[in-house]
């Protein structure tokens, strides 16, 4: 999908993310277990309406979020203001970032990966960008292991496209082998749809 459309698309999804910020209970639990380990000078992408914001332990954490939809920027402000969080917002396609290597002591993806034409290339920035010792915390959705459902994903995931301007069919797990990252451990729910993932980099 052309850029510029799918910035409007996600856009003018700003309030259908806002309204899932304080009723998505299962979402808000594994954000709360993934972003625990979140310290230190943080990147998140993707960030959003900051739905991230109120899992992250304010005293630990120096954050700058990244989105390339100016609505969304706009409405993570809010969100960032409402818990109190300090927090540096850049529009920017992640794609297109630039930052010295080691700049950060974690990375944060969330439910991003669907999305990016080149997840690989995302994943291996992630690699250069943090620090030896840090921390990629993902937590994304992707195929499930379960062949029928998997099926109907890869039958459906053209208008999944088109509509929500993700993809519902990618490996989670094989993207992430497939870079530069170590994976340390994992965490999958609702027939491996939903994978939470504790890498580092191979440094």
């Amino acid at each position: 999908m052309d850029k510029d459309k799918l910035i409007k698309k996600y856009d003018k999804h700003v309030n259908k993310y806002k309204r899932t910020l304080d009723t998505n209970h299962t979402l808000a639990k594994w954000r709360t277990e993934i972003l625990n380990d979140a310290h230190g000078k943080v990147l998140e992408v993707g960030v959003g309406v900051g739905s991230n914001f109120p899992f992250y332990n304010r005293e630990n954490v120096q954050v700058t979020g990244v989105d390339f939809s100016p609505e969304m920027i706009k409405s993570a402000k809010q969100t960032a203001l409402a818990c109190k969080l300090d927090i540096k917002l850049l529009q920017k396609d992640v794609e297109e970032l630039q930052f010295e290597d080691d700049s950060f002591d974690c990375i944060v993806s969330t439910l991003t990966m669907c999305g990016y034409p080149n997840p690989v290339t995302v994943l291996n920035n992630f690699n250069n960008w943090c620090k030896k010792d840090g921390r990629v915390l993902l937590m994304e959705h992707g195929i499930s292991s379960k062949v029928l459902l998997s099926r109907t994903q890869k039958m459906v995931d053209p208008l999944f496209i088109k509509f929500t301007g993700c993809h519902c069919d990618r490996n989670i797990i094989d993207m992430v082998e497939k870079s530069c990252l170590e994976i340390d451990r994992t965490q999958s729910h609702w027939s491996d749809i939903i994978q939470m993932i504790w890498a580092r980099p191979d440094k």
